[in-house]
């Protein structure tokens, strides 16, 4: 029974790709299959490797050495241990995001799960546990779904590591972060996160990942960060799709 549902539902998406041609959300040209990208949407693409900032993964003009740390890092460090990102934050990846948050783009998810898993391949333990940075329910119940919260649980089953989607809550609405200066964006947020309840007993200890789609200054990871650390964990890195370059777009 299982096998003829999957094979009408097989049958089911060819039929409906065959009258709406699935189209790359780049370039608009036909791909195999929702939620890819074409060859031309792939080369808009920036993916970050090394050299990086083994604090932060801001990437290198220089190699520096493994543990070169960036000037931003030295001068203020942030809250979580490490840091990575799949992608610079520019016009394309802007794009992406977007969809993906805002315009119920959700099949791009398992894309940028992989994204994510490439990314943080050195941040990976066996006992990781993987959690998203949280939503305040009232800008969840607007926008019926929380994208880190996806990407997590994708990342999560993939990698073969624990997920813990209520790890971490909003227990404060913030104002978006956009228009706001580094140190606005440290006091919006500040205070802002509780560890959940059933999980009061689990962070002592624990290694955490957290999933966001952008790191732009680091304020809300940071302050997830450091709420874990007064819960008791003993280390937080941090994985996003896209990270804010100097001069870049911000998060719209």
């Amino acid at each position: 029974m299982k096998s003829f549902i999957k094979i009408l539902s097989i049958s089911g998406r060819r039929s409906i790709d065959a009258l709406i041609p699935p189209l790359c959300p780049l370039t608009d040209e036909r791909i195999g299959a929702p939620g890819g990208l074409s060859a031309a949407g792939w080369g808009r693409l920036h993916f970050l490797d090394d050299p990086l900032c083994v604090r932060c993964g801001a990437p290198f003009a220089h190699d520096f050495g493994a543990d070169a740390e960036c000037a931003a890092c030295i001068a203020s460090p942030p809250d979580f241990d490490r840091a990575r990102a799949a992608v610079a934050y520019d016009d394309a990846s802007h794009g992406l995001i977007v969809s993906f948050k805002h315009a119920d783009r959700t099949d791009l998810a398992p894309m940028f799960a992989g994204w994510l898993r490439r990314a943080g391949a050195g941040l990976f333990s066996a006992d990781a546990m993987v959690a998203p940075a949280p939503l305040h329910r009232r800008r969840l119940f607007a926008r019926r779904y929380n994208q880190a919260a996806m990407l997590a649980g994708l990342l999560a089953r993939d990698a073969g590591l624990a997920f813990a989607p209520g790890l971490l809550t909003r227990v404060r609405a913030t104002p978006p972060q956009k228009e706001l200066s580094a140190d606005a964006r440290r006091r919006n947020v500040a205070g802002a996160f509780a560890v959940g309840a059933p999980f009061a007993d689990a962070v002592a200890g624990a290694h955490v990942i957290l999933i966001d789609d952008v790191l732009t200054t680091g304020a809300t990871l940071s302050a997830c960060a450091r709420t874990l650390r007064r819960a008791g964990a003993a280390r937080v890195d941090a994985l996003v799709i896209a990270r804010v370059m100097r001069g870049g777009p911000t998060l719209g």
